[in-house]
């Protein structure tokens, strides 16, 4: 490279990274926006795929599969929250072993394989129409294949996701370099983008997919997102040659690491001060902060010739880690309410007048498509208005801190909740006063714009608090560890799924053992989802109240050029 006065310049290197030759990586060539597009792609087709299921998934088994109300609803609980725990194995598997990029590619073959699996099993009752009139036991038989294939398939779907979802975050998000004031601050919008291509690629989409899969067909339905999938990758393979590939800045694993710490901490507990000598370098502020007791791994048994049991370097890894539990805690009350969306919305939506014109009804699992509108229209207005206001306030570069802005998403999701209850408690009225409570297909007479305040309102919440969780897990963790912050971030998403299926089914036990209709009997006209939302506005306020506590004692992990305050 020559500047203008003809002198050889060195090219502009990324420390710490290479390109996909192993060579050290050109800031010009590689990494930024120009790579990150390839994987935002891929990410959009595994959201087209993964959504196109999820979002319809209750129509599926309360259908064709002909499950009750609220077995469907935990099924689908079940189902996201393996799906959304299972990334804490493949970030693993990734940190590890493979690397974020092989697992990507791994992942996605799982993944297709899932989703051929999937189509086929919706394929079955057809193949099997024709032996309907000869033999009642192969009908039988051939239905219950169909169930168990369907489950395999659904969860070599989620196996695939857990692979892939952790790792194609923060391997985009790598594509920036936190040590360069410019990409740091790129990087930040990443993360906003990221959320806002994602959700605009797949709110028009999975509308048109959710209405071939009631209207059309299910082997169609899913098919579709089969062909996404497959393309996705391809896109990503693309993008190869542009990549940033992080160098690992130690040999042994990073769990292993961080375990160490944790057992030369228990051990030396045991031991009394009298028969352990401390470093001089080393600085033990035993009670002066959080989760100081793991600095009982820096002491050195009397003695010993074989120096520190851990770097201090490594015993803040530790820290670092434990100072994001109390956070991941109280933020799994609003992966509780983010649960609704997919299961009690989509259900009080198909009761409602869905018909926008004669002859086209909007499909329930439609209704989601404005939780993403909300968010595909706030998302420019949060980084182009809200972020330089705040900025110009209080002189942060990301206007807020990451954990202001978890907070205050979870704050907007208590009043998503009150809306639900106002709404939910209108419908039943309504049902009521047209007679209409002891039929449970009856359609009620209002309108389905009435569920568009919560919907939209829990997408604002969603741009604060979900795009706020994903860069605090990544940019929290040690470096090696990313695709394992990024997987605790989906795993409030899971627990929150966990949790909200078992609260279905404490709450179904106890409001039913009398032989009362439980708050989500099978007739929803009779059903009171308007109770168990007022319960999770409580639990929400509950949970926001405890956050606010923890991130006021928050001490930031800082490592890059910017940092928060």
């Amino acid at each position: 490279m020559e500047n203008p006065n003809g002198v050889l310049l060195e090219p502009d290197l990324v420390g710490g990274a290479v390109n996909y030759r192993g060579e050290a990586a050109v800031r010009s060539k590689s990494g930024y926006w120009r790579s990150a597009w390839f994987i935002i792609g891929v990410e959009v087709a595994e959201r087209i795929s993964f959504y196109g299921i999820q979002g319809n998934l209750i129509s599926y088994l309360t259908g064709p599969l002909n499950e009750s109300i609220a077995i469907a609803a935990k099924n689908v609980n079940v189902w996201v929250g393996t799906a959304s725990l299972l990334p804490l194995l493949g970030a693993f598997v990734a940190d590890s072993f493979l690397g974020r990029y092989r697992t990507i590619i791994l992942a996605s073959l799982i993944y297709i394989m899932g989703l051929v699996l999937l189509t086929l099993s919706a394929m079955l009752p057809s193949l099997t129409k024709s032996k309907c009139q000869v033999d009642s036991k192969f009908i039988l038989c051939s239905q219950h294949s169909q169930v168990i294939l369907f489950f395999i398939s659904l969860y070599l779907v989620a196996i695939g996701q857990g692979g892939h979802k952790p790792c194609v975050q923060a391997f985009g998000a790598d594509q920036f370099d936190e040590q360069h004031p410019k990409e740091h601050r790129a990087r930040s919008s990443f993360f906003n983008w990221w959320y806002f291509t994602v959700l605009a690629g797949c709110t028009l989409i999975i509308s048109i997919l959710n209405y071939i899969q009631d209207n059309y067909s299910w082997v169609v339905g899913f098919g579709i997102p089969c062909i996404v999938m497959t393309i996705g990758l391809l896109v990503f393979l693309c993008g190869t040659k542009t990549y940033r590939f992080n160098i690992k800045d130690n040999d042994k694993s990073p769990f292993l690491r961080i375990g160490r710490v944790f057992t030369a901490a228990i051990r030396n507990w045991r031991n009394t001060l009298s028969n352990t000598s401390i470093d001089d370098g080393m600085l033990l502020r035993q009670g002066s902060e959080p989760f100081s007791f793991l600095n009982k791994a820096l002491l050195t048994p009397k003695g010993s010739k074989e120096g520190n049991t851990c770097s201090l370097v490594e015993v803040e890894e530790a820290k670092a880690m434990l100072r994001l539990v109390p956070i991941w805690t109280t933020s799994l009350v609003y992966g509780i309410v983010f649960a609704q969306v997919f299961t009690f919305f989509t259900k009080q939506g198909k009761s409602m007048k869905r018909t926008i014109f004669p002859g086209f009804d909007i499909p329930p699992a439609s209704l989601q498509s404005i939780n993403g509108i909300a968010i595909i229209l706030f998302n420019p207005i949060y980084d182009r208005i809200f972020v330089p206001a705040a900025r110009a306030i209080t002189g942060k570069p990301s206007g807020i801190t990451m954990l202001q802005r978890i907070g205050t998403g979870i704050f907007l999701s208590i009043f998503t909740m009150l809306i639900a209850v106002f709404v939910e408690n209108k419908r039943l009225r309504i049902a009521q006063e047209y007679g209409l409570i002891d039929d449970p297909n009856a359609t009620v007479p209002m309108s389905l714009w009435w569920l568009i305040p919560q919907y939209s309102l829990l997408g604002v919440s969603e741009v604060f608090t979900m795009v706020g969780l994903q860069e605090f897990f990544y940019d929290q963790v040690p470096n090696e560890l990313r695709s394992m912050g990024l997987a605790l971030y989906l795993s409030i998403v899971g627990v929150g799924s966990f949790l909200s299926g078992f609260l279905i089914s404490l709450i179904e036990n106890l409001s039913g053992k009398d032989g009362d209709e439980s708050w989500f009997c099978d007739n929803i006209n009779k059903a009171h989802f308007d109770y168990f939302y007022c319960l999770l506005a409580g639990l929400s306020m509950v949970g926001f109240t405890l956050f606010l506590y923890f991130a006021k004692y928050y001490t930031y992990n800082h490592k890059g050029a910017i940092t928060q305050t």
